[in-house]
Protein backbone atom coordinates (compact mmCIF):
# COMPACT_ATOMS: atom_id res chain seq x y z
CA UNK A 1 0.00 0.00 0.00
CA UNK A 2 2.24 2.76 -1.31
CA UNK A 3 -0.46 5.40 -1.89
CA UNK A 4 -1.09 5.93 1.83
CA UNK A 5 1.13 6.58 4.83
CA UNK A 6 0.73 7.31 8.52
CA UNK A 7 2.11 10.26 10.44
CA UNK A 8 2.45 9.68 14.18
CA UNK A 9 3.07 12.14 16.99
CA UNK A 10 4.40 10.03 19.85
CA UNK A 11 3.87 12.35 22.79
CA UNK A 12 4.62 11.92 26.47
CA UNK A 13 0.91 12.04 27.33
CA UNK A 14 -0.58 10.33 24.28
CA UNK A 15 0.10 9.14 20.73
CA UNK A 16 -1.80 10.65 17.83
CA UNK A 17 -1.81 9.22 14.33
CA UNK A 18 -3.26 10.23 10.97
CA UNK A 19 -3.56 8.28 7.72
CA UNK A 20 -2.73 10.50 4.75
CA UNK A 21 -2.31 10.22 0.98
CA UNK A 22 0.40 11.78 -1.19
CA UNK A 23 -1.55 15.06 -1.37
CA UNK A 24 -1.63 15.30 2.43
CA UNK A 25 -5.35 14.66 2.73
CA UNK A 26 -6.24 12.98 6.02
CA UNK A 27 -8.30 9.78 5.72
CA UNK A 28 -8.44 8.76 9.36
CA UNK A 29 -7.20 9.65 12.84
CA UNK A 30 -6.43 7.61 15.93
CA UNK A 31 -5.09 8.02 19.44
CA UNK A 32 -3.54 5.77 22.09
CA UNK A 33 -1.51 6.04 25.30
CA UNK A 34 1.83 7.78 25.86
CA UNK A 35 5.11 7.11 24.08
CA UNK A 36 8.03 7.95 26.31
CA UNK A 37 10.69 5.73 24.82
CA UNK A 38 13.40 6.63 27.31
CA UNK A 39 11.41 5.54 30.36
CA UNK A 40 9.11 2.86 28.92
CA UNK A 41 10.06 1.65 25.46
CA UNK A 42 7.86 -1.47 25.48
CA UNK A 43 4.59 0.33 26.20
CA UNK A 44 5.66 3.15 23.87
CA UNK A 45 5.89 0.68 20.98
CA UNK A 46 2.48 -0.75 21.87
CA UNK A 47 0.88 2.70 21.92
CA UNK A 48 2.52 3.83 18.68
CA UNK A 49 1.12 0.77 16.90
CA UNK A 50 -2.28 1.13 18.60
CA UNK A 51 -2.63 4.73 17.47
CA UNK A 52 -1.81 3.65 13.91
CA UNK A 53 -4.33 0.79 14.01
CA UNK A 54 -7.00 3.14 15.33
CA UNK A 55 -6.29 5.65 12.55
CA UNK A 56 -6.54 2.89 9.96
CA UNK A 57 -9.86 1.75 11.41
CA UNK A 58 -11.11 5.34 11.30
CA UNK A 59 -10.11 5.42 7.63
CA UNK A 60 -12.22 2.32 6.98
CA UNK A 61 -9.20 0.06 6.64
CA UNK A 62 -8.35 -3.13 8.45
CA UNK A 63 -6.00 -2.57 11.41
CA UNK A 64 -3.87 -5.36 9.94
CA UNK A 65 -3.06 -2.97 7.09
CA UNK A 66 -0.41 -1.64 9.49
CA UNK A 67 2.11 -4.15 8.08
CA UNK A 68 1.58 -2.89 4.51
CA UNK A 69 1.83 0.85 5.05
CA UNK A 70 4.67 3.31 5.58
CA UNK A 71 4.94 5.44 8.71
CA UNK A 72 6.75 8.53 9.89
CA UNK A 73 7.04 8.56 13.68
CA UNK A 74 8.08 11.63 15.67
CA UNK A 75 9.00 10.82 19.25
CA UNK A 76 11.02 12.31 22.09
CA UNK A 77 14.26 10.46 22.72
CA UNK A 78 14.85 9.43 19.11
CA UNK A 79 18.05 11.49 19.26
CA UNK A 80 19.46 9.51 22.20
CA UNK A 81 21.84 6.64 21.47
CA UNK A 82 20.34 4.03 19.17
CA UNK A 83 16.75 4.46 20.35
CA UNK A 84 15.54 5.80 17.01
CA UNK A 85 16.99 2.87 15.09
CA UNK A 86 15.70 0.36 17.65
CA UNK A 87 12.18 1.70 17.26
CA UNK A 88 12.37 1.61 13.47
CA UNK A 89 13.35 -2.06 13.60
CA UNK A 90 10.76 -2.98 16.22
CA UNK A 91 7.69 -1.41 14.58
CA UNK A 92 5.64 -3.55 12.17
CA UNK A 93 5.19 -0.99 9.37
CA UNK A 94 6.25 -1.86 5.82
CA UNK A 95 8.67 1.08 5.93
CA UNK A 96 9.34 3.32 8.89
CA UNK A 97 11.28 6.49 9.60
CA UNK A 98 11.69 7.69 13.19
CA UNK A 99 12.59 11.32 13.86
CA UNK A 100 12.65 13.48 16.98
CA UNK A 101 9.57 15.30 18.20
CA UNK A 102 11.57 18.49 17.63
CA UNK A 103 11.62 17.72 13.90
CA UNK A 104 7.87 17.16 13.69
CA UNK A 105 7.18 20.22 15.84
CA UNK A 106 9.33 22.42 13.61
CA UNK A 107 7.70 21.13 10.43
CA UNK A 108 4.21 21.56 11.83
CA UNK A 109 4.77 25.11 13.04
CA UNK A 110 6.88 26.55 10.21
CA UNK A 111 6.42 24.24 7.23
CA UNK A 112 9.61 24.63 5.20
CA UNK A 113 10.27 28.20 6.40
CA UNK A 114 13.06 29.45 8.68
CA UNK A 115 12.48 30.14 12.35
CA UNK A 116 12.57 28.67 15.85
CA UNK A 117 10.14 26.52 17.77
CA UNK A 118 9.81 25.63 21.41
CA UNK A 119 7.49 22.75 22.26
CA UNK A 120 6.20 22.39 25.82
CA UNK A 121 4.08 19.49 26.98
CA UNK A 122 5.00 16.56 29.17
CA UNK A 123 8.54 17.19 27.88
CA UNK A 124 10.21 20.23 26.33
CA UNK A 125 12.37 20.64 23.26
CA UNK A 126 13.57 23.33 20.82
CA UNK A 127 14.51 23.36 17.14
CA UNK A 128 15.55 25.92 14.57
CA UNK A 129 15.86 26.05 10.80
CA UNK A 130 18.17 28.62 9.22
CA UNK A 131 18.76 28.48 5.48
CA UNK A 132 18.02 24.78 5.45
CA UNK A 133 20.25 23.92 8.41
CA UNK A 134 18.58 22.44 11.48
CA UNK A 135 19.73 22.75 15.07
CA UNK A 136 17.95 21.20 18.02
CA UNK A 137 18.28 21.81 21.75
CA UNK A 138 17.04 19.71 24.64
CA UNK A 139 14.64 16.83 24.65
CA UNK A 140 16.89 14.93 27.05
CA UNK A 141 14.14 13.78 29.39
CA UNK A 142 13.04 14.61 32.91
CA UNK A 143 16.04 13.24 34.79
CA UNK A 144 18.67 15.52 33.22
CA UNK A 145 16.73 17.99 31.09
CA UNK A 146 13.29 19.18 29.93
CA UNK A 147 13.57 22.22 32.20
CA UNK A 148 10.37 23.83 30.87
CA UNK A 149 8.33 20.64 30.67
CA UNK A 150 5.12 19.88 32.48
CA UNK A 151 6.91 16.97 34.12
CA UNK A 152 9.63 19.27 35.46
CA UNK A 153 7.06 21.75 36.81
CA UNK A 154 5.33 18.95 38.67
CA UNK A 155 8.58 17.50 39.98
CA UNK A 156 9.69 20.94 41.19
CA UNK A 157 6.37 21.42 42.96
CA UNK A 158 6.83 18.17 44.87
CA UNK A 159 10.37 19.15 45.79
CA UNK A 160 9.29 22.55 47.07
CA UNK A 161 6.41 21.03 49.01
CA UNK A 162 8.79 18.67 50.79
CA UNK A 163 11.23 21.50 51.54
CA UNK A 164 8.36 23.51 53.00
CA UNK A 165 7.24 20.52 55.05
CA UNK A 166 10.77 20.22 56.46
CA UNK A 167 10.75 23.99 57.16
CA UNK A 168 13.78 24.52 54.96
CA UNK A 169 11.78 26.93 52.80
CA UNK A 170 8.58 28.87 53.30
CA UNK A 171 5.29 27.21 52.52
CA UNK A 172 2.62 28.71 50.28
CA UNK A 173 -1.02 28.02 49.48
CA UNK A 174 0.17 25.77 46.66
CA UNK A 175 2.55 23.67 48.75
CA UNK A 176 -0.12 23.38 51.44
CA UNK A 177 -2.64 22.18 48.85
CA UNK A 178 -0.15 19.66 47.50
CA UNK A 179 0.65 18.27 50.93
CA UNK A 180 -3.05 18.09 51.81
CA UNK A 181 -3.56 15.87 48.77
CA UNK A 182 -1.18 13.40 50.42
CA UNK A 183 -2.66 13.86 53.92
CA UNK A 184 0.42 15.90 54.91
CA UNK A 185 2.47 12.72 54.79
CA UNK A 186 5.85 13.35 53.10
CA UNK A 187 6.47 9.63 52.74
CA UNK A 188 3.43 9.37 50.47
CA UNK A 189 4.81 12.19 48.32
CA UNK A 190 8.14 10.37 48.02
CA UNK A 191 6.40 7.10 47.23
CA UNK A 192 4.43 8.79 44.44
CA UNK A 193 7.60 10.34 43.03
CA UNK A 194 9.48 7.06 42.94
CA UNK A 195 6.80 5.12 41.06
CA UNK A 196 5.73 7.92 38.70
CA UNK A 197 6.51 8.55 35.06
CA UNK A 198 6.84 11.99 33.43
CA UNK A 199 3.15 12.21 32.54
CA UNK A 200 2.25 11.66 36.21
CA UNK A 201 4.36 14.63 37.30
CA UNK A 202 3.03 16.70 34.40
CA UNK A 203 -0.54 16.56 35.69
CA UNK A 204 0.45 19.18 38.27
CA UNK A 205 1.59 21.72 35.65
CA UNK A 206 -1.81 23.42 35.20
CA UNK A 207 -2.04 23.81 38.97
CA UNK A 208 1.37 25.47 39.09
CA UNK A 209 0.34 27.99 36.42
CA UNK A 210 -3.01 28.60 38.14
CA UNK A 211 -1.34 29.50 41.42
CA UNK A 212 1.42 31.48 39.70
CA UNK A 213 -1.24 33.66 38.08
CA UNK A 214 -2.47 34.44 41.60
CA UNK A 215 1.05 35.39 42.78
CA UNK A 216 1.69 32.29 44.85
CA UNK A 217 5.42 32.72 45.63
CA UNK A 218 6.39 29.05 45.19
CA UNK A 219 4.41 28.65 41.97
CA UNK A 220 5.80 31.93 40.61
CA UNK A 221 9.34 30.84 41.40
CA UNK A 222 8.86 27.50 39.64
CA UNK A 223 7.44 29.14 36.50
CA UNK A 224 10.11 31.87 36.50
CA UNK A 225 12.86 29.23 36.59
CA UNK A 226 11.25 27.41 33.68
CA UNK A 227 10.81 30.67 31.74
CA UNK A 228 14.48 31.48 32.36
CA UNK A 229 15.44 28.16 30.77
CA UNK A 230 13.21 28.98 27.80
CA UNK A 231 14.95 32.33 27.38
CA UNK A 232 18.40 30.71 27.52
CA UNK A 233 17.49 28.08 24.95
CA UNK A 234 15.82 30.51 22.55
CA UNK A 235 18.81 32.87 22.83
CA UNK A 236 21.13 29.98 21.99
CA UNK A 237 19.22 29.46 18.74
CA UNK A 238 18.36 33.07 17.87
CA UNK A 239 20.03 35.00 15.05
CA UNK A 240 19.66 38.63 14.04
CA UNK A 241 17.32 38.09 11.09
CA UNK A 242 15.22 35.32 12.65
CA UNK A 243 11.71 35.83 11.24
CA UNK A 244 9.62 33.90 13.74
CA UNK A 245 9.40 32.03 17.02
CA UNK A 246 6.53 29.60 17.52
CA UNK A 247 5.52 28.07 20.82
CA UNK A 248 3.80 24.69 20.65
CA UNK A 249 2.32 22.10 22.97
CA UNK A 250 -0.21 22.06 25.76
CA UNK A 251 1.73 24.57 27.91
CA UNK A 252 2.61 27.03 25.13
CA UNK A 253 -0.20 29.49 25.87
CA UNK A 254 0.51 29.40 29.59
CA UNK A 255 4.16 30.31 29.03
CA UNK A 256 3.56 33.26 26.68
CA UNK A 257 3.20 35.93 29.41
CA UNK A 258 6.35 34.70 31.14
CA UNK A 259 8.88 34.80 28.33
CA UNK A 260 11.25 37.70 27.61
CA UNK A 261 10.05 40.72 25.62
CA UNK A 262 12.70 40.29 22.88
CA UNK A 263 11.24 36.85 22.23
CA UNK A 264 7.58 37.91 22.50
CA UNK A 265 7.96 40.39 19.65
CA UNK A 266 8.97 37.51 17.36
CA UNK A 267 6.10 35.22 18.35
CA UNK A 268 4.00 34.00 15.45
CA UNK A 269 1.06 31.64 15.39
CA UNK A 270 2.16 28.17 14.24
CA UNK A 271 0.87 26.94 10.90
CA UNK A 272 -0.01 23.60 12.48
CA UNK A 273 0.64 21.36 15.44
CA UNK A 274 3.08 18.49 15.96
CA UNK A 275 0.77 15.93 14.34
CA UNK A 276 0.56 18.21 11.29
CA UNK A 277 4.34 18.15 11.19
CA UNK A 278 4.35 14.36 11.37
CA UNK A 279 1.87 14.08 8.52
CA UNK A 280 3.80 16.63 6.42
CA UNK A 281 6.98 14.60 6.88
CA UNK A 282 5.03 11.40 6.16
CA UNK A 283 3.99 12.91 2.81
CA UNK A 284 7.64 13.70 2.02
CA UNK A 285 8.59 10.14 3.04
CA UNK A 286 5.85 8.70 0.82
CA UNK A 287 6.93 10.78 -2.16
CA UNK A 288 10.55 9.67 -1.70
CA UNK A 289 9.41 6.07 -1.94
CA UNK A 290 7.31 6.76 -5.03
CA UNK A 291 10.26 8.45 -6.74
CA UNK A 292 12.49 5.53 -5.79
CA UNK A 293 10.02 3.06 -7.29
CA UNK A 294 9.66 5.03 -10.53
Amino acid sequence: MTELAIGIDGGGSSCRAAVIDASGRVHGRGTAGPANILSDIDNSLINIVSSARNALADAGLSPETVSRISALVGVAGANVGDYGRRIELALPFARCRVVTDASTALQGALGDSDGIIGAFGTGSVYNARRKGTLRGIGGWGLVVGDQASGARLGRDLLENALLAHDRVRSSSPLTERLMAEYDNDPERVVEFAHVSRPKDFARYAPLVFEYAANNDPVASGIVQNAARSICESLDALLWAECPAICLLGGLAAAYRPWIAEHHRVLLREPKGDVLQGATDLAVKFLREQERGAA
